[in-house]
């Protein structure tokens, strides 16, 4: 039966055999997942590396009979990622919420697929559901990425809409998706708290997708009533260390510089893979109180994630370093980066290897990304 909600839903189970037959077959997933993989052996070796890959996906996924089995296909990677990627990693806050009931996770969004991603795991190791995760469809312009991105949970958010009426029509229908699958399907939901990345370091929560979270509302329901059956929970993730945070210092800059970014056609894959792969140092994961109280509007609800998402992020080492040497930078008293020499140096000498690669005005963006945050937090105790 075709479901309204079939163009931006995950796949289903009934789904899967049609999918994977499709990605087993599409010699650019095949191509893409051997550059990955062996880039460092010679291009003359990948057509016979090709043909082993995929004989080995294809006894990987042949008794794989529901998603939940694809996901487990998955699990053993996290946690190489994990083990190999990061110093630490940490959580807090989960075991006050109530997850007998579906949570929409709004998180801050640092990385393109580490942020739900690591999400994810914290529930999973936490013996809960995964979540469903939104994506704008401007990471689907690859038919395989589509389908290897939906088979993981993922529904599609239509940022590419012409017009305001494909738009209007397009936001009530994600709407009344993710209610549907909170309260229908009693299945966890993560979003970021803004379209795009926080590439300067600045977590804000645009009122815009919280006006898109309510537009399904029935005109009988108080708006905080209705925020409240959304039962939204403040995520805040926090990386020591950023490994895309060099392109980001080039990307800030030259939007100062030219007014926009011309971004590369690969750059979002690239970024995916940096942000898997790379050195994280240490990571946290801190879950907030379901926000609740007597909101009147999007703005007051932005407002509370805003807060709450601050409040649980965690700025390391690199914040004070990142001030530091930015008021170096700029001729100013260090007032605000005061700390042992011990609790910095390591991150002080990161971000100076980090600055290397940049210009001056590229590195005063790479360290005002790390600052922002601490900045804030330090301003909101004083």
């Amino acid at each position: 039966m075709i479901s309204k909600f079939d163009a931006i839903r995950p796949y289903d189970n009934a789904d899967l055999p049609r999918v994977l037959t499709k990605l087993f077959n599409n010699k650019e997933f095949i191509r893409t997942l051997v550059a990955f993989k062996f880039s460092a052996w010679p291009k003359f070796s990948w057509s016979f590396l090709g043909f082993i890959t995929r004989r080995y996906i294809i006894s990987q996924i042949s008794d794989i009979q529901s998603l939940s089995g694809f996901q487990r296909l998955v699990e053993p990677y996290v946690q190489r990622m994990i083990d190999t990627t990061t110093q630490a990693f940490t959580v807090s806050g989960l075991d006050k919420l109530d997850l007998s009931q579906a949570c929409l996770f709004v998180s801050n969004h640092r990385d393109i697929a580490l942020d739900p991603a690591l999400v994810n795991w914290v529930l999973h190791i936490n013996q809960q559901d995964t979540v469903r995760i939104a994506v704008g469809d401007n990471l689907l312009k690859k038919e395989w990425v589509a389908d290897l991105i939906r088979l993981n949970k993922c529904f599609i958010v239509q940022r590419s809409a012409a017009d305001r009426r494909e738009k209007l029509a397009a936001a009530k229908l994600l709407s009344e998706y993710i209610f549907h699958t909170l309260q229908t399907d009693q299945q966890h939901i993560w979003i970021a708290q803004r379209e795009g990345r926080a590439k300067d370091g600045n977590d804000t929560t645009n009122p815009a997708i919280i006006s898109m979270l309510t537009i399904n509302k029935p005109k009988d329901v108080e708006f905080a009533n209705y925020v409240h059956q959304l039962r939204i929970v403040p995520v805040s993730i926090s990386y020591e260390f950023d490994p895309c945070d060099i392109s980001k210092a080039k990307e800030l800059h030259q939007v100062d510089l030219l007014g926009a970014y011309d971004k590369p056609d690969n750059e979002d894959m690239r970024s995916i893979v940096n942000g898997i792969t790379g050195q994280k140092g240490r990571v946290h994961v801190h879950f907030g109180p379901v926000a609740s109280g007597s909101f009147e509007n999007a703005k007051q609800v932005a407002e509370y994630l805003d807060r709450e998402i601050l409040a649980g992020y965690q700025t390391f080492s690199t914040g004070k370093a990142a001030l530091q040497l930015l008021n170096e930078l700029q001729s100013k008293p260090n007032e605000r980066a005061k700390g042992s020499v011990a609790e910095t140096k390591c991150a002080t000498e990161y971000l100076k290897n980090r600055m290397v690669q940049l210009n001056d005005a590229e590195q005063q963006k790479l360290l005002t990304m790390y600052a922002n945050a601490y900045v804030k937090q330090q301003e909101t105790t004083t």
